[in-house]
């Protein structure tokens, strides 16, 4: 046995490289990501690559708890980083070692690791808590849905907070893997591929993985006691769909709308350009909430979506977002529009593949429908404030200015935009001036005049709507001569499918 001398100035040499070169130079991550909207929201400092999530859930008692392991890459020398979080912290530990944490303002924890963590490093967090979902708010509201049978997380623009600490702004996407354990006889529900199901002691797990990036806000996990059927696209994608077995009179036109999901996806590539990732699907659970959210390739629909019958629209809506709002995520929240405008377009196109109404002739009855005074054109869907984020503007005069750009541009350079764009920011993050470039970009022209009249201006536009008025009368439309178009078959249910948001 050889025990190896080191001499004192080598030690000391050794024992100052373990200490940062300068103190100064670390300094607390920000507490929130930097949105206007939101300044609370997500965090500075660092950026999240994966999160493992291992659960285990009480339905009879809404009791959740886990253990989360986020991988990260820090984007600056940090002494202290924020999580955002609501649920009771036991233990925190940075790179495998115990970290202090605290908590502060509505949803903040506050990290501070034993040694601090230099710029472009890689960091493991490891994150141990428990809570009742179903108790804890944050600005007087709750983005946890309790339900008969056990419980949902599903919100926009914030729900990870209730079952997972998260960087939760859209500009952090993430890979994932959820793993949850629930009473036998219950099933669990996340994004992504189901990768394996085992039973013990009375418990069942789920392994569920998502291995495209995806803000947190589409992560989703609902427990309850579902009916599951499975399928494919003609693409070959694998098509999960759940819905709670108490749904009563809505449970047919729930299944008869949603069991579509494969059929509406192989439409929308047409337009949209390749399905962007390998699990599609959606899920009914019994709650009293009335939206629809298009959680990452399995949407969450509200039963009461299916109050008036089959409603193939919102699914559309929906799965309209899994390229507009998934795939290519926002760059801020008041970049709202480019997933609402265009989900409400890809509406307006299944009617017309329906034979319900031409987009054209949807644009023309919505138009009409909002007199000059109306407050429906105050709202600028290219910045609408965090008041109007959900607005029913932002969705119909959003879709009003995507018909607009069309009537200038033409058809081939309008549908090279839909295609394309999706594949230009492919995976990440778009702003609306991001998009107005790409167009200019591709149609040759200049489209500044046309946005600012459509999405800027706190008035009803007036030449845009008039040429596609004339279009459709030049078509022969039913209506449009008087200048107040019939309505068409499909309006009262597209109208019906807004995914306005619970506050």
């Amino acid at each position: 046995m050889h025990r190896r001398l080191i001499a004192p100035g080598a030690l000391a040499a050794s024992f100052l490289l373990a200490i940062p070169a300068s103190a100064a130079s670390y300094s607390p991550g920000a507490p929130g990501i930097g949105d206007p909207y939101y300044p609370a929201y997500g965090n500075g400092g660092y950026d999240v690559s994966h999160y493992d999530l291992r659960l285990q859930y009480q339905p009879q008692t809404d009791e959740l708890e886990g253990t989360a392991t986020l991988l990260a890459t820090t984007k600056q020398d940090l002494s202290r980083f924020n999580l955002d979080f609501l649920l009771d912290v036991s233990e925190v530990r940075v790179n495998g070692v115990k970290a202090s944490f605290a908590t502060s303002g509505e949803h903040e924890l506050e990290i501070t690791p034993k040694t601090p963590l230099a710029k472009g490093k890689t960091v493991t967090i490891v994150v141990r808590y428990s809570g009742v979902p179903s108790s804890k708010t944050a600005y007087g509201f709750t983005s946890w849905h309790r339900t008969p049978d056990g419980g949902v997380g599903a919100n926009e623009p914030e729900a990870a907070w209730w079952w997972f600490p998260s960087n939760d702004h859209p500009l952090d996407k993430a890979t994932y893997d959820v793993s949850v354990a629930v009473p036998d006889g219950t099933q669990a529900i996340s994004n992504g591929t189901l990768q394996s199901t085992s039973s013990r002691l009375g418990w069942t797990r789920y392994n569920w993985r998502s291995n495209k990036p995806q803000a947190t806000y589409l992560a989703t996990l609902a427990v309850g006691k579902f009916d599951i059927t499975t399928g494919t696209t003609e693409s070959g994608i694998p098509v999960i769909n759940a819905y709670s077995k108490d749904l009563g009179d809505n449970a047919g036109a729930a299944r008869a709308s949603i069991e579509r999901t494969g059929e509406v996806a192989d439409f929308l590539t047409e337009y949209f350009g390749p399905y962007p990732f390998n699990a599609l699907g959606g899920y009914v659970p019994n709650t009293t909430t009335g939206y629809a959210l298009e959680t990452q390739t399995r949407p969450f629909y509200s039963p009461r979506q299916f109050a008036n019958g089959s409603n193939v629209s919102v699914v559309v809506h929906e799965l309209a977002h899994q390229w507009y709002g998934d795939e290519v995520s926002v760059a801020g929240w008041k970049d709202i529009w480019i997933n609402e405008g265009f989900a409400r377009y890809a509406q307006w196109l299944w009617s017309e593949h329906e034979g319900e109404g031409t987009a054209q002739e949807l644009a023309d009855y919505v138009y009409a429908s909002h007199p000059a005074d109306d407050a429906f054109w105050t709202v600028a869907p290219g910045d609408p404030g965090p008041e109007n984020q959900f607005d029913i503007a932002v969705y119909d005069r959003g879709a009003l200015a995507i018909q607009a750009l069309r009537n200038e541009i033409g058809d081939d350079a309008f549908f090279a935009i839909l295609k394309g764009w999706p594949s230009e920011h492919a995976y990440g993050n778009a702003s609306v001036g991001d998009f107005q470039k790409y167009a200019e970009d591709v149609s040759g022209q200049s489209l500044g005049s046309l946005f600012d009249t459509w999405l800027f201006q706190p008035s009803k536009p007036g030449a845009p709507a008039a040429q596609g008025a004339s279009i459709a009368r030049a078509a022969g439309t039913d209506g449009a001569a008087s200048g107040t178009p019939s309505r068409p078959k499909s309006w009262k249910k597209i109208a019906a499918t807004d995914s306005v948001h619970d506050h």
